[in-house]
C-alpha cells in the first residue's frame, strides 16, 4: 500500500471541545510567557530583582503541569472518539 494511502487511513483526532480549547490556549500562553521571561531575563531581573528567578520557575512549573494535564485530557478525548467511531486498535 502506498504511504499516502496509509496516511489517509490514519484516524483523525477528536473534535476539540471548549474545555480542551481553553486548556490549549492557556498552555500556549504559558509557553509564550516562559519564552518572553527567558528572552528578556535581564530586563525582568532589573525590574523585579531576585523575584525574576521565582517568576521564571513558577512559569516553568505551571507550563509543565499544564502540558501534563492537557495531554492527559486530549489523549482521553481522542481515545473516546476513536472508540465511538470504531477505529480504536
Amino acid at each position: 500500500m502506498p504511504l499516502w494511502f496509509d496516511l489517509l487511513r490514519t484516524p483523525m483526532a477528536a473534535p476539540e471541545t471548549r474545555a480542551l480549547r481553553h486548556m490549549r490556549l492557556a498552555w500556549q500562553s504559558l509557553c509564550l510567557s516562559v519564552a518572553l521571561v527567558v528572552g528578556f531575563f535581564g530586563q525582568v531581573h532589573h525590574a523585579l530583582g531576585r523575584g525574576a528567578a521565582c517568576l521564571a520557575m513558577a512559569l516553568l512549573v505551571a507550563a509543565g503541569l499544564q502540558t501534563w494535564l492537557y495531554l492527559r485530557q486530549k489523549n482521553a478525548a481522542d481515545n473516546a472518539f476513536l472508540e465511538r467511531t470504531g477505529e480504536a486498535d
